[in-house]
């Protein structure tokens, strides 16, 4: 079930948290700013996983904090290519691809709850009316509720 939502993605308590990234992200905007500030562990360990498997748009990867917090970064964007370089767009094919893998992960681990973005409308650059649709196409029928957060309060909770 999906329950579209406003207020501050950091504050909410569910089992997986998704984001959108770019492979070789510098996490240094939007919502990927914010948990590279909480948790530069997950930063850490992304680019060394970028750098390493050197993963493809359309894939994701999962990180666990210490505090057994999930968090499933999703590849809607295109790769940044040189160092200091702005991540690529994302495209409607890897976020449909994307959301494809995160009800895998989801159906496969047990996951009850999950907090998500209004994914790749930021920095990615896609319209929210493109994202939407594929949103409630692969995560509407879930068994595990989906909190979309439509609108960004910070500080507040949903």
């Amino acid at each position: 079930m999906i329950k579209y939502v406003k207020g501050d993605i950091l504050l909410d308590k569910a089992q997986l948290v998704a984001h959108g990234v770019a492979p070789n992200d510098h996490f240094n905007q939007g919502l990927a700013l914010s948990l590279r500030e909480n948790w530069p562990g997950m930063y850490k360990d992304f680019r060394h996983y970028c750098q390493t498997q050197h993963p493809a748009p359309g894939t994701l990867w999962v990180w666990v904090a210490a505090d057994g917090t999930r968090f499933a970064n999703l590849l809607t964007q295109e790769g940044v290519q040189e160092h200091g370089a702005k991540p690529g767009k994302a495209s409607v094919s890897h976020v449909n691809h994307c959301l494809r893998e995160l009800r895998k992960l989801v159906e496969s681990e047990g996951v009850n709850t999950v907090a998500l973005p209004r994914l790749a409308t930021g920095v990615g650059g896609l319209d929210w009316q493109d994202v939407k649709p594929l949103i409630e196409n692969h995560l509407g029928d879930l068994g595990a509720t989906v909190h979309v957060y439509e609108t960004y309060v910070p500080g507040q909770a949903a």
